[in-house]
């Protein structure tokens, strides 16, 4: 998935919202003012020319270090909590499904924190 692809897939969850609290350049997805997770163009490192978006997911702790151990670019959460979330490099190198599947997951986890109610009528549109 490239960055105009999980933007678009971030916007397909039901209620979810864009905004840039932190700044332009950092996209923030929310449902019902609840952070799911962000996008953003990576920072120039030393002498590296690529800069390679990038989302934070939030993750299950045991699943966020098992998804570190299996792809190499996915990483703790850049300005995150690390054990919490994830940074995922959009590098090409994860398949698409699977990167659908870590952001599904990081919507459902964060709907699942929310009170009953506002659970249902979330989940009634997956």
């Amino acid at each position: 998935m490239d960055h105009h692809q999980v933007h678009q897939y971030f916007m397909s969850k039901p209620e979810a919202t864009v905004s840039q609290p932190f700044g332009e350049g950092v996209d923030v997805y929310k449902v019902k003012n609840k952070m799911f997770a962000t996008l953003a163009l990576g920072k120039k490192m030393g002498d590296v020319e690529s800069q390679l978006w990038r989302i934070n997911l939030k993750c299950d702790p045991d699943e966020a270090h098992a998804l570190r151990d299996i792809f190499s670019s996915v990483l703790p959460g850049y300005h995150m909590n690390k054990r919490l979330w994830n940074t995922v490099l959009l590098d090409g190198s994860i398949p698409s499904t699977e990167v659908a599947r870590m952001i599904d997951n990081s919507y459902l986890l964060v709907v699942k924190k929310m009170p009953k109610k506002a659970q249902a009528s979330l989940l009634l549109h997956l």
